[in-house]
């Protein structure tokens, strides 16, 4: 007798997840959809712009880290559809005009605004 109430309630339970698969398997087409009607439209998504972004900081970051005499831990570079950021301090104002020099040799770079201030070093002269 308690075997056919069990059998009901697995029935049920397998016909929910059923469901519930085959819903999620229509929505991904639609997504898939989308994606594809944006890439044709010519906008990138929003995933691959942030990656985007990223690689380009990443790239700027690397080229100020060559210079030995800047202090790139002090700096942080912010980068969104190629126009740079660059944030933060450095220790001689010549400094903040070599920067943004290497910031704009970068590939993928349109634009630089700095917002780089000269800050000496404690004790320093």
């Amino acid at each position: 007798m308690k075997t056919v109430p069990a059998l009901r309630l697995s029935c049920g339970v397998l016909f929910a997840l059923a469901s519930i698969h085959a819903w999620s398997q229509t929505s991904e087409t639609g997504a898939a959809a989308t994606g594809s009607a944006m890439a044709a439209s010519g906008a990138m998504p929003a995933k691959a712009t942030r990656q985007a972004n990223r690689a380009l900081r990443r790239k700027v970051y690397a080229a100020i880290v060559k210079y030995k005499e800047i202090d790139a831990g002090k700096i942080s570079v912010i980068a969104k559809d190629g126009a740079v950021t660059l944030d933060g301090t450095v220790v001689d104002e010549s400094q903040i005009d070599k920067v943004t020099a290497i910031a704009k040799s970068v590939t993928g770079v349109v634009s630089v605004t700095s917002r780089l201030a000269v800050r000496k070093p404690f004790g320093g002269q």
